[in-house]
Formats: structure tokens, sequence, C-alpha cells
């Protein structure tokens, strides 16, 4: 039993002899960076390729945050995306040995030794099977999810001094950040996850004529290795290739937003880093590739999507305001009357706008700010269909500007509107709440007659509650603290100063102690009280 014990202090010392090393590896980095003297974009963006699989992961969430960062670096910090540093093919071989048990040759007839593409938690190899089936092996880095949970938790430690930091937090919620960070990354670490994503997102889509995904080989695929089909199409990005091939832009636009609203709508289940390099255009089908990050939405909140859209169109504050609210977590006090009124200037601005003008990234984002304002916490999936929205408005900017994203969500109302399925399920929804209704209004003579007995009682009790009074309330504590403050400093002074007049004992430059004492405490309090005045006045 010592022995266990001894063994496994030992590998609790290892674990944080590493976890020391790596705090001081990336120290080391940032002191190299210079970042005494300011951050560009471009040495921002390789001092998160130096610090690592972690850093590069949040470079790219935080590229999809204009709202934190200027353009610039947003931009810059997109490249991240692709020209990670690939891992030698050695160790690719080594991996897939581990794997399955025997030589990688054993397994595939060819495996390219030059990597497709290599990301921050792998890279793709083209290879092919022994039967002459061309696939692309998916492999994960070794080492990466304790290299990332160890980051994870280093990075959680330095927000906690943010929040020691006066308003060093205010800016960014770093916290929220690496909570989406985590969920991202736990994602993107199991090959058998995304498998199942593939599946899923293949299934749903079957009988989209215009849209599908890689098919996957299970047999072939473990947690660190997805095998997949080679799809060989052309990039979305790559237009002039496109046009000699004979396709529309526009109508691959078009198919392109109206495929992610029914991703996000109808089924709740969508790819959140639909960027170009994961859009390829093959046999006149949209090919969705790298599902190792998807989002997924309730039937309620998409419900609740659906309700703050319509609101913004029919100008509906209150609505608004409930389905925000709704969506996300209160983690304070709502102040309704600040919240109705940042809703209101909101509504103002896009009320009344054509929908085909509006880029639904900004509206979303904008929505977010006024809830992260509010205390109102979004989860996961919230954050995930913003930066999704946002990286596919991109795609589109590029390669169709004329499609509006908004416009087809629009589009995809009326269409939900007009259809019958749609209609059958509106009135039964409407015949739920009017049977509900009639329930609650049949209950309103009792509950009268209950009150009518209380009052006679003398029972009845009136909650009164001031919606923004909390803020007058803490300046008349604040001005009643000061009050005592003095009453007790005058006080103090005036009995010090009597004790002067005496000749008691012990004494301290010829003043009696307990009258030295008083001065002493008397001038303390005087002090904090100036203090707290000037503070409050700068």
């Amino acid at each position: 039993m010592a022995e266990l014990r001894k063994s496994a202090a030992e590998k609790g010392i290892a674990r944080s002899g590493k976890k020391s090393s790596r705090l001081h590896e990336i120290v080391d980095i940032l002191r190299r960076s210079d970042m005494i003297h300011g951050v560009t974009p471009q040495k921002l963006r390789i001092m998160l390729e130096e610090l690592g699989p972690t850093f590069v992961k949040l470079g790219q969430i935080m590229s999809m945050r204009s709202d934190m960062l200027p353009q610039a670096y947003c931009d810059e910090l997109k490249k991240l995306r692709s020209g990670v540093v690939p891992m030698p093919f050695e160790t690719v071989e080594e991996i897939l040995a581990a794997q399955y048990g025997r030589p990688a040759e054993d397994v595939f007839a060819w495996i390219d030794r030059t990597p497709l593409g290599s990301a921050s938690v792998a890279q793709v190899h083209a290879a092919r099977l022994p039967n002459g089936q061309p696939v692309v092996i998916k492999v994960q880095r070794r080492g990466i999810h304790r290299i990332m949970e160890e980051d994870i938790a280093i990075l959680r430690r330095a927000a906690r001094l943010l929040k020691i930091v006066p308003r060093a937090g205010d800016v960014i919620d770093f916290n929220g950040l690496l909570d989406e960070l985590w969920t991202v990354s736990q994602q993107e670490m199991n090959f058998l996850v995304e498998a199942e994503h593939l599946e899923r997102f293949g299934a749903l889509n079957e009988d989209v004529a215009y849209a599908s995904c890689p098919r996957v080989y299970r047999e072939l695929s473990t947690a660190s290795v997805l095998v997949m089909e080679n799809i060989s199409g052309i990039p979305i990005d790559h237009l002039d290739e496109l046009r000699a091939a004979g396709y529309a832009l526009g109508e691959i636009g078009e198919k392109l937003a109206e495929n992610y609203i029914k991703q996000i709508l109808d089924d709740g289940f969508f790819h959140a880093d639909p960027h170009q390099g994961n859009i390829v255009i093959r046999g006149g089908k949209i090919v969705w590739l790298d599902l190792g990050m998807v989002g997924v939405l309730s039937s309620r909140d998409r419900q609740i999507f659906r309700t703050a859209m319509l609101a913004i169109t029919r100008q509906d504050i209150y609505e608004l305001e409930n389905a925000i609210m709704s969506l996300g977590v209160l983690k304070t006090k709502i102040n309704h009357n600040e919240l109705y009124e940042d809703i209101r200037i909101f509504v103002d601005r896009y009320g009344s706008s054509d929908l085909q003008d509006l880029h639904l990234g900004k509206v979303l984002g904008e929505m977010m700010d006024i809830a992260s304002k509010h205390q109102i916490g979004m989860p996961n999936s919230v954050t995930m269909l913003i930066r999704g929205v946002l990286t596919i408005e991109g795609v589109l900017e590029d390669c169709s500007p004329e499609t509006s994203l908004m416009g087809i969500l629009a589009n995809h109302f009326s269409a939900g509107v007009l259809s019958m399925d749609s209609a059958e399920q509106e009135l039964r929804h409407l015949l739920r709440k009017f049977a509900g209704s009639a329930e609650k209004v049949s209950d309103i003579p009792l509950n009268l007659a209950d009150i009518i007995k209380m009052t006679v009682r003398g029972q009845t009790k009136i909650n009164l509650e001031l919606t923004g009074s909390e803020e007058p309330i803490a300046k008349a504590d604040r001005m009643v603290d000061r009050l005592v403050f003095g009453i007790i400093d005058g006080a103090l002074l005036i009995g010090s100063s009597m004790l002067c007049t005496t000749n008691m004992h012990p004494q301290i430059l010829g003043i009696p102690a307990i009258g030295a004492a008083g001065f002493f405490i008397a001038f303390l309090l005087s002090g904090v009280l100036l203090l707290d005045i000037v503070r409050k006045h700068k």
C-alpha cells in the first residue's frame, strides 16, 4: 500500500512538473515575442503558432470575433486555419501502427507522404485501400488531448488573475471563451464522434439533391484515426475553376445559404466551422467536409430563434426581450427598463430595414452583445451558431456577394408559414394554448374569493418591487455609512480632546495614552472617509 501511495505521489509530481515546464515554455515564448513593445496582427499569429495547438484553436475562435478584436487582427488570425507545421510522416506511421496494432502498409496499399492539410488537432493524408478505393486518413496529433488540457488549465488560472485586476476582464469574457474552446476541442479530439456527425449529417441531407458529406469507413476508424471517402472536388473559393467547369456562382451561393438555414432551423444540427476549406463542389453537389465541430439546437431553441427573428421584423420589443431571456441564463437581477431600452434601439435600427440588406451574423452578434451587457449568459450552441453564421456569410461574400443569408432565412419563414404541415402545427399549438388559458380562466373566481376572504381577515399582503430602485437605495446606504463614520469620528475627536485636559496616566508626549489612541483612530477614519469621497468624484 505504501508503494502504491508513493507511486501515485510520484505521478502527481511528474504531472505537476510537466505543467510547470509547460508554463515556463509559454512564458518564454511570450517573452521572446516582445509584447511590451506592442503586438502587431502578424506577430500575434506567429506567437500563437509557436505556443501550440491550444492557442492556434483559440486564435481560430478569436478570428471570428470582430466584436473583440480589430478587423486587421481577425483577418490575420484566419490564416491559422491552414499552414500549421505538419507532423513528420514517420510520426504518422507510428500513430497508425499503434492504433491498428500492425504496420500501416498492412492496412493501406499506399499513403501519400505529403499531407493534404495540417491543422492544430490533426492532419490529413491521401491514401488507397488494398481494393484500390481512394480514401483520406485523418490522423490526430500525438498527445494533443493532454497538451490542450494542461494549456486550458493554465489559461483558466490566468483568467482568475484577470478577475483580481480591476476592469481587466470587462472587455472579453475569457472564461466563456475557454469553455467554448474546450467544448469544441473535445468534439474534435474524438474521431468516433466526428464519424457519428458525418453519418447523422448524411442521413439528414439524404433527400437534398445538392448537398452531401464524405462516407465514413467505420471498420478502419478509431478515436485517433478517421478514414473517409476521398472527395476530389473544386474548393468553393476557387472561383475561376468553378466558372470554367460551368457552375453558376449565384446558384451555388443560393443553395449553400438554403442548406445552411435548413441545418439550423429544420435539423437543429449544423456545421459549426463552414469556412472555405471545408466546402467543395463535386458533381453538381455541395460537399461539406470536416464535421468534427457541429452545433446542436434543441427544438425549443430553434423555436425561440424563429420568434426572435420574427420579432425583429415585426418590431416587437417585448417578444424579442422574452426570446433573449428565454434563450440565455440570467446571471444577475435584470433591470428591465434598461434592457427594454437597449432592445428598442436595436429594433429601431434593424426593424424597418430591407431583410436583403441585413447581415444575419451582425444582427445575432449585436443581440449577443445586449445579452452580455445585461449578464444573460448564452449557451455554447448559440455562440457556435453565431460563429458559423459569420463564417458562412464570409464564404458567400467571396463566391456570391448578391446572396443574402437573411433573405434566405425570411423566405424559409414564409415557406414555413404557408406550408400545410406548419399550419396544422400552429393550429395545434394555438389549441393547446387556448385549452391552457381556459383552465386558468376557470380558476379566477376561486382565486378572487380567496383574496376577498384573506382581506376580510386582515391577512392580505402586497409585495411591491420598484424596478430600477436598486441604485438610489445603494446611494442612500452609502450616505448613511458616511454619516455614521462622521459621527464616530467627531465623537472620538471630542472625547480625546476632553481627556487631554486631565492628568491621566500613562501618557504619550504629554497626552493621555487613551486620548492619543482616540486621535489616531479619528485621523485614520477621516483619511478613509476623504479617500472614499475623492474616489467617488473621480
